[in-house]
């Protein structure tokens, strides 16, 4: 089988992080977030993908080649966004399968421990067009939701409203006969949610709805990136690309974690980092040279590239960018976000008065 994988967005609800790095190349538990998909892929029966890439796309070839993780791949990019459908008949071209062959469709900011190979056995069983993974979420009315006849077949595509009729939503996994991809237009902005999944269904064709409710997270911002890290560590998702096995922490080679220091909870030591004795992190992502000084406190927090903490510093869901230095005694907090380069001098910042 092969698969389109998205990968074109910029990752803006994701900065400083993406300012240099696209999101699905960002290290998620020791590896590139890409690294856990193809292995996934690969796992379900995919044999190939083409990447779908727009923003940086130079980066991506150069990070993987030709093939990785079992998985021949290719590459496909846009002169200008084209949205999700056009990203999708602009990659076909790469395709080389036939017209009624099953086409995965994977989001590049997704993860997610579905069920590929029962997708493509529901759609190959329906003939449909196209078949969506569908997940149940609490809070349907934060996104658009997908309801389904008693047979699995896809009614409608309804937008966000405060009166869900249902609480499944689109998940972002598509399937889709090869030949219905054809169906979308060339060299245009076409948006698969809004337009070419409507349209299928106005018009009789079969859009199948897979629904699982396991694990599925967007990590599209910097909480649901933290906790898709801390997720795969602590082995609430496997994945076959994780370098290490599951538990409180990865130390990755060259990492230094003093024997004194207090680092749990998920957390990943990328290659080079120090964590200092007396310093506590938990639950946290912290890149190649970042470090992290003695009685400093990082909680559900990304340090990227050689970023560095004080001692006595407090940073609880911050992200610091590359090169970003937190003096010491500074107290960070609540979604703080710190850019490239930036230092700030000892106890610049603080959300509470000193002891």
């Amino acid at each position: 089988m092969e698969a389109i994988l998205l990968v074109g967005g910029q990752g803006t609800r994701l900065r400083p992080l993406t300012i240099s790095t696209p999101k699905p190349l960002l290290p998620t538990a020791g590896v590139a977030f890409l690294a856990h998909q193809l292995a996934r892929a690969h796992a379900s029966g995919v044999e190939r993908i083409v990447f779908a890439t727009s923003y940086r796309a130079e980066m991506f070839e150069a990070a993987f080649g030709d093939r990785a993780y079992g998985v021949d791949l290719a590459y496909v990019s846009e002169d200008e966004p084209l949205g999700t459908g056009g990203a999708i008949r602009n990659a076909a071209r790469a395709l080389t399968c036939g017209p009624d062959d099953p086409v995965l469709i994977l989001n590049g900011d997704i993860l997610s421990g579905h069920d590929v190979r029962a997708q493509v056995k529901l759609h190959e069983a329906a003939a449909a067009s196209v078949t969506l993974h569908l997940t149940e979420v609490d809070d349907p009315s934060r996104f658009g939701c997908v309801p389904t006849a008693g047979d699995g077949r896809v009614t409608a595509f309804l937008e966000k409203t405060p009166h869900p009729v249902t609480n499944q939503i689109n998940a972002g996994c598509y399937v889709f006969r090869r030949s219905a991809i054809d169906t979308i237009p060339e060299h245009e902005v076409v948006s698969v949610e809004r337009e070419t999944f409507p349209s299928l269904i106005s018009s009789g064709a079969v859009v199948m709805g897979y629904v699982e409710s396991g694990y599925w997270l967007d990590v599209g911002t910097p909480e649901a990136f933290v906790r898709g890290s801390r997720d795969l560590v602590l082995g609430t998702l496997a994945s076959p690309a994780m370098p290490g096995e599951p538990g409180e922490r990865l130390a990755l080679t060259g990492a230094r974690v003093a024997p004194g220091a207090v680092v749990r909870g998920g957390t990943t030591v990328g290659r080079g980092a120090v964590v200092e004795a007396g310093a506590t992190v938990i639950g946290s992502v912290l890149l190649e040279d970042s470090f992290v000084a003695e009685g400093a406190t990082v909680r559900d927090s990304v340090l990227s590239r050689g970023a560095r903490v004080g001692p006595g510093a407090v940073l609880d869901g911050v992200v610091l960018g590359d090169g970003a230095v937190v003096g010491p005694g500074n107290e960070l907090r609540c979604g703080v976000r710190v850019w490239p380069g930036i230092k700030l001098p000892p106890t610049a910042i603080r959300f509470s008065a000193d002891d």
